[in-house]
């Protein structure tokens, strides 16, 4: 567990005295998001498999000044990553299982209520969604790959392993970025003008592309290729730098993908920045939650704060309306059973 350079801008992330220390044993996985409100942690457990072989895996908050944990939502449907809106509410994705439908959807933290923003696309359902972010302008950009399938959990894919962009306001759901192994982790530029995706099947290389009108991806480009393991999550701070989980803990590379550093930390899952002043990079670990304090600050939520409070209010359809038949919809669901 510690820091290593290599490069000399990598100073200016660390600072004078960065720390990294365990805040709790706790079985916490995936999705670590924080509210500032609060000065607490939500997170999803470490899925736990019934006698059918089913994941059960629960959301939960942890109150970084007492350490107080508490439960959510204690069936989650396999939820995995997660986003805090400006409403407070969660929006999570959800791998389903075999009965119940893989979906994005938003979750009250007080009640542990969950409702459906998107679930499928022109009658097809969605994979085992990964990861999520939501955007200044409410656009809720998600990645979902075919994971729940290979371990057994989803029936077989009916659409490919994409990245999606769904728009609340219109209700519509668009394939955004295809020709990807397992698209997992995902993370918007502190202006919004660049996608960043981690896709930790074969290639092991972190991508970007440039956010044209109306959210079409342009430029898809390589930024950093053979990170150890698998990439899974992704993360900006304040001056554009990408933060992405590896083998070893969090590899450290500048928006042209130059290694700066590394914040070693075997077992690492997926993390977040926190803290009053954004600059702690809370990491699940799945054993514990561990803080690591950094000069670095984590990028604003939202590029624009005056929008409306709830990027997801308007949405609680079970299937979006469909976009125009694309190329990549073709490629998409090409090899579907049907």
């Amino acid at each position: 567990m510690s820091f290593v350079s290599h490069h000399e801008r990598f100073a200016d992330v660390l600072g004078e005295m960065p720390s990294l220390e365990a805040v709790v044993e706790v079985e916490a996985h995936e999705g670590p998001v924080y509210s500032a409100e609060e000065d607490a942690l939500y997170f999803t457990t470490v899925p736990v498999r019934d006698g059918d072989g089913v994941p059960h895996v629960s959301i939960r908050l942890l109150d970084l000044r007492s350490l107080a944990l508490t439960t959510v939502r204690e069936s989650a449907n396999v939820a995995n990553g997660m986003f805090l809106d400006r409403d407070g509410t969660l929006v999570v994705c959800e791998q389903g299982t075999r009965r119940a439908r893989a979906r994005i959807s938003r979750v009250d933290p007080r009640t542990g209520r969950a409702e459906t923003i998107v679930d499928g696309l022109g009658g097809f359902r969605l994979n085992s969604p990964n990861d999520v972010v939501v955007a200044s302008d409410g656009a809720i950009w998600f990645t979902d790959p075919s994971y729940g399938h290979l371990q057994g959990f989803r029936p077989r894919p009916e659409l490919g392993d994409l990245v999606y962009r769904y728009d609340p306001g219109a209700d519509r759901l668009s394939i955004a970025a295809d020709s990807f192994d397992k698209p997992n982790g995902l993370a918007l530029s502190p202006d919004e003008t660049v996608l960043y995706v981690a896709d930790n099947g074969r290639p092991h290389h972190l991508l970007s592309f440039d956010v044209g009108h109306g959210g079409r991806l342009q430029r898809r480009r390589v930024v950093a290729a053979a990170t150890p393991g698998h990439p899974d999550g992704l993360k900006v701070d304040g001056e554009g730098r990408i933060y992405a989980s590896s083998a070893d803990g969090i590899r450290v590379h500048d928006p042209s993908g130059i290694l700066l550093g590394e914040i070693l930390l075997p077992g690492t899952v997926n993390f977040t920045f926190g803290g009053p002043g954004r600059n702690v990079l809370y990491i699940t670990a799945d054993t514990a939650i561990w803080a690591a304090e950094l000069n670095a600050k984590g990028a604003s939520p939202w590029h624009s704060p005056g929008l409306a409070e709830s990027s997801t209010r308007q949405a609680s359809r079970l299937s979006p309306t469909p976009q125009l038949p694309t190329p990549a919809l073709a490629e998409a669901v090409s090899w579907s059973p049907w």
